[in-house]
């Protein structure tokens, strides 16, 4: 299972929720792309890492990195598209930088504090326009995988809801 969407829409939120529902291994795109400090990873060593992880039998991995998609959505058999609107993403960005400004969040690198930049909240403002038109075309040649779009926090919860009933079965 793979989850895409914009920054602040709740990605990582809602795969380690999926990830205690279903017991699948949750992995974060963010994690292994950043060493410390906000230093990249080669394109090397990530993709090297990333396709160690897809080798595996079951996965939730959560992230957009564009560039690495097709690799995903090759192995992949479900695909979770947060698509909330810009300001919702935004603010969530906002408060997130505020309210734990300078603490590193276990979903990203090792000590890679949160902070206040100006180009990523320019990114995630535009990303409807700019990146989301890509995504739904790339979802859109995916042949036979299951597509969930979640565009509300209505959506979300029938969607754990649903998670949950067939995790119980």
């Amino acid at each position: 299972m793979m989850v895409i969407g914009c920054p602040g829409s709740g990605k990582s939120t809602l795969s380690r929720l999926m990830a205690k529902k279903t017991g699948f291994p949750l992995v974060h795109l963010d994690q292994l792309f950043w060493n410390s400090g906000w230093q990249e990873k080669s394109r090397e060593e990530f993709d090297s890492i990333l396709t160690e992880e897809l080798q595996k039998d079951r996965w939730i991995i959560d992230g957009n990195y564009s560039r690495t998609i097709s690799m995903r959505l090759e192995r992949a058999d479900t695909v979770v598209f947060m698509d909330y609107p810009s300001v919702v993403c935004a603010y969530r960005v906002l408060k997130r930088v505020i309210t734990r400004y300078g603490e590193s969040r276990s979903d990203m690198g090792e000590n890679c504090p949160e902070r206040f930049d100006m180009s990523f909240l320019k990114y995630v403002w535009h990303f409807r326009k700019t990146e989301r038109p890509k995504l739904i075309s790339r979802l859109s040649e995916a042949e036979g995988k299951h597509i969930i779009v979640i565009k509300n926090e209505k959506d979300r919860k029938a969607f754990l809801k649903k998670l949950e009933d067939k995790a119980c079965k």
